[in-house]
């Protein structure tokens, strides 16, 4: 996939403690205002979450968007893609990120993960806790948020020790994917997502895709138009689109690179589409602040 590049897009980024990368935590009313929404796709190497105490936002995991509101977590697993849509006005909380050795160091349980499904790659990324719960994570971030703000390098096993214990009071709130399964296609639909996000630089053809999920071309995008009033390759050219938005602002890759990485041999090709899709050729796409 070649080294991607994490990029704030923010002209506050000198702000950050030099341990940034590692574990990062901020009161969303500090910054929001610097952010200019909707923030372009992009892909973290760190997990992350955004905790609303006070009014709303709308997130996006892959290909599906989410809109929160107060007393709601959105988690987002590390290398998905991701694009923070909006954030109103009165929005309040927390955002944190912390790279996967914080959190499972010195854990012999390295599956550790699989007790929090909402930090799995293809798991709900909304957690709602109730009022009595809330002060308890209140109390979590903030304690968090001292020890980032320590003058000294933070005591990180205290941080992680503050994140398990928050993921621990939030767990019995999880509940099943809000997409709820009621059918085949609605199954087949969710399957083939998975597969777009997981195989999308090997497999670029919708044939593909049907093999992997083991139906025919034509059922799958029956399924898929019936779940989604969208064509299978629609979809397709979607998560193309995602990938190509990120391989152009977070790497330095040539152009043409970036068409081959996404199946498009011909740069001409690649050129239209990109334009079809966005009104913007790949290279005004690129130069976007």
């Amino acid at each position: 996939m070649g080294q991607l590049h994490f990029e704030e897009h923010l002209a506050w980024q000198s702000l950050f403690a030099p341990t940034h990368h590692y574990f990062h935590i901020n009161r969303l009313e500090d910054y929001k205002d610097m952010m200019r929404f909707p923030l372009p796709p992009h892909r973290k190497v760190v997990y992350d979450f955004v905790f609303l105490t006070e009014g709303q936002s709308v997130r996006s995991k892959g290909l599906d968007s989410f809109e929160f509101v107060a007393n709601t977590f959105f988690f987002l697993p590390a290398y998905q893609i991701t694009t923070h849509k909006s954030m109103s006005a009165d929005a309040r909380g927390f955002y944190c990120h912390f790279d996967l050795d914080l959190l499972t160091k010195n854990i012999h349980h390295k599956e550790i993960l699989q007790d929090f499904p909402f930090l799995q790659f293809i798991g709900n990324p909304l957690v709602s806790v109730d009022e009595a719960t809330r002060e308890t994570i209140l109390f979590l971030l903030q304690r968090l948020e001292k020890e980032y703000q320590k003058p000294e390098k933070p005591d990180f096993r205290l941080a992680q020790l503050y994140l398990l214990a928050l993921m621990t009071e939030i767990k019995p709130f999880v509940v099943a994917d809000k997409k709820v399964k009621i059918n085949a296609a609605s199954q087949i639909t969710e399957r083939y997502k998975n597969a777009l996000e997981q195989f999308i630089y090997q497999k670029q053809k919708i044939t593909d895709f049907a093999e992997i999920l083991a139906v025919t071309p034509n059922h799958l995008n029956k399924c898929v138009k019936a779940t989604t009033g969208k064509s299978a390759h629609e979809l397709l050219d979607d998560m193309l689109l995602l990938e190509a938005k990120v391989l152009l602002k977070q790497t330095t890759l040539p152009i043409a690179d970036v068409a081959l990485r996404i199946g498009k041999s011909e740069l001409s090709d690649f050129g239209r589409f990109f334009k079809q899709k966005t009104s913007f050729t790949p290279s005004e796409y690129r130069k976007m602040d």
